[in-house]
């Protein structure tokens, strides 16, 4: 469920409209994957006019991009990368007021390339690509439909956002401040900036710790060779739960902040009925404890309407 930008009003996102929104990311996955299983066939250089298939393994991102960084350095992370999209992605998809399906179907085409290219370097630890556009004198460089469907997922988000872009942000939806009630949400963020540290310190003494006793099992107590190896793996790992841990800070703001608002404006809104002050009271689309508009109403009828003169 979402709720719309117009204040007090709910829109659910339907059963076959989530399904609308999902299934792009499958479909663009499978797509991507069932060509390359065709393209590690692919033996010299085809052929078709403008359009050209050979072989090309790529350790890096999009386009070659960080193809020079270590393995361990560049598969960890870049791997990692995706994994902590998809959690992007949830996040972002629950936190949409409007419904926007070219929005976020666009979103679900751009995770499931990145998803199919992710998935080469958990298992092959490179990406293939295989399509080449161009001819001898210029063509562009080697890619895969991962990245051909990605640029679909762009336009669909671009479209969006310039069609839409109003009721994403709508002017009368804006709450100025964003620290309502500091010592709370301080104290909401601490704890959740807390508990991300603590998963990350565990998931990292357990893993480079394994990862260590492995490597010595393996290759005996070669210091260098242990170091080649293990120092990318941390600096990592620290830089992943870092950006784990400021996410979690970041997120913790913006849901406190849906949480002390509305208890911070009811407030304000029972002391102006107090004083004889009669408004209306509407809380922002994403907030919290919607049900106090409703209260409100009560409220403003009983202090003000059947006030006694």
């Amino acid at each position: 469920m979402t709720q719309s930008p117009v204040p007090g009003k709910i829109i659910v996102m339907k059963k076959h409209e989530w399904v609308i929104v999902f299934l792009p990311l499958v479909a663009t996955w499978l797509v991507d994957r069932l060509t390359k299983i065709w393209a590690v066939g692919i033996d010299g250089v085809k052929s078709f006019g403008y359009l050209g298939f050979v072989l090309h393994h790529n350790p890096g991102a999009m386009l070659g991009l960080f193809s020079e960084l270590p393995p361990v350095l560049r598969v960890v992370s870049l791997s990692t990368g995706g994994a902590f999209l998809v959690c992007t992605y949830g996040l972002i998809q629950y936190l949409l007021p409007i419904k926007s399906l070219s929005l976020r179907t666009g979103m679900s085409i751009l995770l499931g390339g990145i998803l199919g290219n992710v998935t080469d370097r958990i298992l092959w630890g490179h990406v293939v690509d295989f399509i080449v556009i161009g001819n001898v004198q210029v063509s562009s460089p080697a890619f895969n439909m991962a990245d051909a469907l990605q640029w679909i997922g762009y336009g669909l988000i671009v479209t969006a956002i310039v069609r839409d872009g109003e009721l994403l942000w709508p002017e009368h939806n804006a709450r100025r401040v964003f620290w309502i009630n500091p010592k709370f949400q301080l104290k909401y963020c601490y704890l959740l900036l807390g508990v991300g540290m603590g998963i990350s310190l565990i998931s990292m003494v357990f893993s480079y710790t394994y990862l260590r006793v492995t490597m010595i099992e393996l290759v005996g107590t070669n210091q260098a060779l242990l170091d080649k190896f293990l120092l990318p793996y941390a600096m990592t790992f620290m830089i992943l739960a870092l950006g784990f841990c400021a996410g979690l800070f970041a997120i913790g703001k913006v849901i406190s902040h849906k949480i002390a608002g509305p208890i911070y404006a009811f407030e304000k809104y029972a002391l102006d009925l107090i004083d004889g002050k009669d408004r209306n009271f509407k809380l922002r689309t994403k907030d919290e404890f919607k049900e106090l508009e409703a209260l409100a109403i009560k409220l403003r009828d009983k202090l003000i309407i059947e006030k006694p003169l």
